[in-house]
């Protein structure tokens, strides 16, 4: 069998926080089937990893089999591809070092291609979204963390050992709160999903003021943003205060690499100009001045999972064709 013109099908994954996505997509990148389940219904990483396998042999079989699938790519949280391993992710269940893609193949007999979630979106905005031809522009993720990758000619750049990127866990305030990864004063814990949660709970406590977040059982960043949309003052301060430390990370960001763009995905985004105005006040006053208004902010207006298991996808063609299935 000629394994290199027979297998033109490939599996997509990706792992976020809550949900697993993945899919099956031809060599065009045609989606041919689709399907998630919920991540967070698995706290060990191995019955994660058997749960996905189980389904992913399901789809196949159904568009004919394991054996013509090529490769899979997987996008997920603090992931390095030069080990194939999560590592020490500082907001997923599974701690530790979890050696992912060779718990994968060893189920599936598939060679495995692991990387981080940003940069397989960027691939999948690269392709298909607002970051298609440009020659440098760095991906950010903002939802339950804050992360990165930066693109300089479609390839990403990842650092000697694979971790490059990590702008959420570089220092905002020293001594300041206390972030996931066991540091203080992370960016992340200022912008991501619970920093924001946290200004808000801070707001409240420092003000009798009247505000629609009280009577929240759940305080998220979407029940903030609709606080927002209704008029709430003290939604609106959150939002402007999270934008404003945004814009001071992406400034020095742009200070130092130059980039064309920055294209923001993720749930945080969705806030609209709750968050994009302050971020971009804040952004052009702290840029180097040589900078100022050459720099563009944008938010994808790709469908998430649909980029995100593509970009997941494109990383399945780049590893070296390995097959128990010959």
């Amino acid at each position: 069998m000629n394994l290199t013109t027979s297998r033109t099908k490939v599996v997509g994954v990706d792992v976020s926080y809550e949900v697993t996505t993945y899919a099956i997509v031809d060599i065009k990148g045609n989606i041919i089937a689709e399907d998630h389940f919920p991540t967070i219904d698995y706290p060990e990483a191995s019955a994660f990893v058997a749960e996905l396998c189980h389904r992913i042999a399901a789809m196949s079989e159904s568009y004919g089999g394991v054996a013509q699938i090529r490769s899979i790519g997987v996008s997920a949280p603090s992931a390095n591809y030069r080990t194939g391993c999560m590592e020490n992710s500082p907001n997923m269940k599974w701690k530790g070092v979890v050696p992912f893609a060779a718990m994968i193949r060893d189920r599936l007999g598939l060679a495995v291609m692991l990387a981080n979630n940003a940069y397989a979106r960027g691939l999948g905005e690269y392709m298909f979204g607002s970051a298609h031809g440009m020659g440098v522009f760095v991906l950010i993720t903002l939802g339950t963390g804050l992360g990165s990758c930066l693109f300089i000619d479609g390839k990403p750049y990842r650092g000697a050992d694979g971790f490059a990127g990590e702008i959420g866990h570089s220092c905002f305030k020293p001594g300041g709160r206390r972030c996931g990864c066991g540091a203080s004063g992370c960016f992340e814990a200022y912008t991501a999903a619970k920093g924001i949660v946290t200004t808000a709970r801070e707001l409240l406590a420092q003000s009798d003021k009247p505000s629609l977040m009280r009577h929240s059982d759940q305080l998220t960043p979407a029940v903030i943003a609709a606080c927002c949309d209704q008029g709430d003052e003290m939604a609106i301060e959150v939002f402007r205060r999270t934008g404003e430390v945004l814009g001071i990370v992406l400034a020095n960001y742009a200070s130092v690499v130059g980039p064309e763009a920055f294209v923001l995905t993720g749930g945080i985004p969705k806030a609209g100009h709750w968050l994009l105005d302050p971020l971009r006040q804040s952004f052009n006053e702290h840029i180097f001045y040589n900078l100022q208004d050459k720099v563009k902010v944008l938010v994808s207006s790709l469908n998430d999972h649909e980029r995100d298991v593509l970009g997941a996808s494109a990383l399945a063609w780049e590893v070296k064709e390995y097959s128990l299935y010959v």
